[in-house]
Protein backbone atom coordinates (compact mmCIF):
# COMPACT_ATOMS: atom_id res chain seq x y z
CA UNK A 1 0.00 0.00 0.00
CA UNK A 2 1.35 3.90 -0.53
CA UNK A 3 1.74 6.08 1.67
CA UNK A 4 -0.56 9.65 1.39
CA UNK A 5 2.17 12.71 0.41
CA UNK A 6 0.81 14.07 3.97
CA UNK A 7 1.65 10.75 5.86
CA UNK A 8 5.30 10.27 4.28
CA UNK A 9 6.09 14.00 4.64
CA UNK A 10 4.69 13.82 8.36
CA UNK A 11 7.41 10.87 8.86
CA UNK A 12 10.37 12.48 7.21
CA UNK A 13 9.68 15.65 9.57
CA UNK A 14 9.69 13.90 12.48
CA UNK A 15 13.22 11.81 12.01
CA UNK A 16 14.63 14.84 10.88
CA UNK A 17 13.60 16.89 14.30
CA UNK A 18 14.54 13.54 15.67
CA UNK A 19 18.13 13.49 14.04
CA UNK A 20 18.49 17.36 14.91
CA UNK A 21 17.73 16.99 18.82
CA UNK A 22 20.35 14.05 18.83
CA UNK A 23 23.02 15.94 17.02
CA UNK A 24 22.45 18.99 19.70
CA UNK A 25 22.81 16.00 22.41
CA UNK A 26 26.08 15.50 20.54
CA UNK A 27 27.19 18.86 20.33
CA UNK A 28 26.54 19.76 24.02
CA UNK A 29 29.24 16.54 24.94
CA UNK A 30 27.15 15.52 27.58
CA UNK A 31 26.98 18.86 29.67
CA UNK A 32 23.41 20.13 30.51
CA UNK A 33 24.43 23.78 30.53
CA UNK A 34 25.93 24.13 26.99
CA UNK A 35 23.06 21.49 25.66
CA UNK A 36 20.27 24.65 28.01
CA UNK A 37 22.64 27.18 25.82
CA UNK A 38 22.24 25.47 22.63
CA UNK A 39 18.23 25.25 23.37
CA UNK A 40 17.78 28.33 24.15
CA UNK A 41 19.62 29.92 21.46
CA UNK A 42 17.37 28.73 19.21
CA UNK A 43 14.50 30.85 17.87
CA UNK A 44 12.48 32.33 15.08
CA UNK A 45 14.90 34.15 13.26
CA UNK A 46 17.92 31.81 13.53
CA UNK A 47 20.01 30.76 10.08
CA UNK A 48 21.50 27.25 9.77
CA UNK A 49 24.95 28.96 9.73
CA UNK A 50 24.21 29.98 13.88
CA UNK A 51 23.52 26.30 14.68
CA UNK A 52 26.26 23.85 16.04
CA UNK A 53 28.08 21.93 13.60
CA UNK A 54 26.54 18.66 13.95
CA UNK A 55 23.15 20.46 14.40
CA UNK A 56 23.86 21.66 10.67
CA UNK A 57 25.24 18.07 9.61
CA UNK A 58 22.17 16.06 11.02
CA UNK A 59 20.12 18.87 9.06
CA UNK A 60 22.10 18.50 5.51
CA UNK A 61 21.61 14.95 6.07
CA UNK A 62 17.99 14.88 6.38
CA UNK A 63 17.34 16.57 3.75
CA UNK A 64 19.34 14.58 0.93
CA UNK A 65 17.46 11.76 2.45
CA UNK A 66 14.07 12.97 2.53
CA UNK A 67 14.49 13.75 -1.41
CA UNK A 68 15.80 10.18 -2.15
CA UNK A 69 12.77 8.82 -0.08
CA UNK A 70 9.99 11.43 -2.14
CA UNK A 71 11.72 9.58 -5.32
CA UNK A 72 12.03 5.86 -3.77
CA UNK A 73 7.74 6.16 -2.77
CA UNK A 74 7.11 7.56 -6.54
CA UNK A 75 6.78 11.61 -6.12
CA UNK A 76 8.44 13.75 -8.62
CA UNK A 77 10.69 16.31 -7.51
CA UNK A 78 10.97 19.33 -9.47
CA UNK A 79 13.40 22.40 -9.85
CA UNK A 80 11.89 25.11 -8.39
CA UNK A 81 10.13 27.66 -10.83
CA UNK A 82 11.15 30.63 -8.11
CA UNK A 83 8.61 32.35 -6.61
CA UNK A 84 5.15 33.45 -8.63
CA UNK A 85 5.29 36.48 -9.53
CA UNK A 86 2.18 38.15 -7.70
CA UNK A 87 0.39 41.16 -9.33
CA UNK A 88 -0.94 44.11 -7.12
CA UNK A 89 -4.83 44.22 -6.45
CA UNK A 90 -6.27 45.89 -8.25
CA UNK A 91 -7.12 49.77 -6.84
CA UNK A 92 -10.49 49.63 -5.28
CA UNK A 93 -13.35 52.39 -7.00
CA UNK A 94 -13.62 55.42 -4.81
CA UNK A 95 -17.28 55.71 -4.21
CA UNK A 96 -19.41 57.78 -2.05
CA UNK A 97 -17.78 60.51 0.79
CA UNK A 98 -13.92 60.30 -0.38
CA UNK A 99 -15.07 60.56 -4.36
CA UNK A 100 -13.70 64.05 -5.84
CA UNK A 101 -15.96 66.62 -7.03
CA UNK A 102 -15.06 68.01 -10.61
CA UNK A 103 -14.20 71.29 -10.48
CA UNK A 104 -16.15 73.93 -9.80
CA UNK A 105 -16.97 76.61 -12.42
CA UNK A 106 -14.92 79.67 -12.76
CA UNK A 107 -16.23 82.93 -10.59
CA UNK A 108 -18.10 80.47 -7.74
CA UNK A 109 -16.13 80.64 -4.13
CA UNK A 110 -14.52 77.52 -3.48
CA UNK A 111 -13.93 77.08 -7.45
CA UNK A 112 -11.84 78.06 -9.99
CA UNK A 113 -12.36 81.90 -9.05
CA UNK A 114 -9.63 84.15 -9.95
CA UNK A 115 -7.14 84.91 -7.27
CA UNK A 116 -4.60 82.31 -6.80
CA UNK A 117 -4.08 78.72 -6.81
CA UNK A 118 -6.88 76.23 -5.42
CA UNK A 119 -9.39 78.86 -5.76
CA UNK A 120 -8.91 80.73 -2.93
CA UNK A 121 -9.20 84.71 -3.11
CA UNK A 122 -5.92 84.69 -0.43
CA UNK A 123 -3.79 82.44 -2.84
CA UNK A 124 -3.22 80.01 -0.65
CA UNK A 125 -3.32 75.82 -1.49
CA UNK A 126 -6.76 74.68 -0.86
CA UNK A 127 -6.98 71.92 2.16
CA UNK A 128 -6.59 68.58 1.92
CA UNK A 129 -9.28 67.01 0.21
CA UNK A 130 -10.28 69.83 -2.31
CA UNK A 131 -12.21 71.82 0.38
CA UNK A 132 -11.16 75.99 0.58
CA UNK A 133 -10.27 77.06 3.93
CA UNK A 134 -12.43 79.12 6.11
CA UNK A 135 -15.60 78.92 7.40
CA UNK A 136 -18.64 76.97 6.20
CA UNK A 137 -20.94 79.08 7.96
CA UNK A 138 -21.66 82.07 10.03
CA UNK A 139 -20.02 83.18 12.64
CA UNK A 140 -21.27 81.01 16.76
CA UNK A 141 -22.39 83.35 18.68
CA UNK A 142 -20.57 83.69 21.82
CA UNK A 143 -21.41 84.14 25.21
Amino acid sequence: MTKSATDLMQEIIFSAVIDSIQALKTASKGLPNTLLRDLNAIHANITVADLPEEVQAAIATNVRSAFTRLLKEGYSVQPGRGTPERRAPAPAPVVGRGQRRPPAPAGRPGGGAPGGPGGRPGGGPSSPGGRPGGRRGPPKPRS
